[in-house]
């Protein structure tokens, strides 16, 4: 670090001011990690639409398949094959673009290794059938917000009060599958991927 080029008291107060408030922001930023950010509360969103279970039976199915595939040249792990079945299942599920709202979803996926990788394009806001690998993938494509405020932080022992910028986060879910029930009984929910 470069040392402090000489000025007057109250320079290198507002100096030393700005450096303590650097280093409590550097000091709060390092200590977000990936359980913290995960642990954020998520945005509530309202789904864009509500269909009934009258306009879900009436629409015709879509069966989605990739566009694109690339092909893979490692050899598939057998000790996974049971896992790979499981989430290879066609689901019946409706996605959202919470971001663009009504634009389709192109996203690729992957999801073990020694299986090719596939290009999907998704519509929105409709009752589609697509394995339960890409559903998932869709439902996992969230972001984390950091905001800064400025407020005060008293300290829960009660040995002061503390001022200056906090660090926010949420999590804001970008993408989403919602599963579509198809049953009509009321006490069966509808049940995650």
């Amino acid at each position: 670090m470069a040392q402090k080029p000489n000025m007057n008291s109250d320079s290198a107060k507002e100096l030393d001011k700005v450096e303590k408030q650097f280093d409590d922001h550097k000091e709060n930023l390092d200590q977000m990690t990936l359980d913290r950010m995960h642990s954020a509360p998520k945005r509530e969103i309202a789904p864009q639409t509500e269909m009934s279970q009258a306009d879900i039976a009436k629409s015709k199915d879509i069966y989605l398949k990739p566009c694109k595939t690339v092909g893979c040249r490692a050899k598939f792990n057998e000790r996974f094959r049971e896992s790979y079945n499981y989430d290879k299942e066609y689901v019946q599920f409706m996605a959202q673009n919470n971001e663009i709202i009504g634009e389709d979803i192109d996203l690729w996926t992957k999801p073990y290794a020694g299986v090719p990788a596939e290009e999907w394009k998704v519509p929105v806001n409709k009752p589609v059938w697509g394995p339960r690998y890409l559903a998932e993938q869709i439902k996992r494509c969230c972001y984390h917000r950091f905001v800064m405020q400025q407020g005060t932080v008293t300290n829960a022992d009660g040995l002061g009060t503390y001022h200056g910028s906090l660090t926010v986060d949420t999590t804001i879910q970008r993408l989403d599958a919602l599963p579509v029930n198809t049953r009509r009984s009321v006490f069966m929910g509808a049940t995650n991927f």
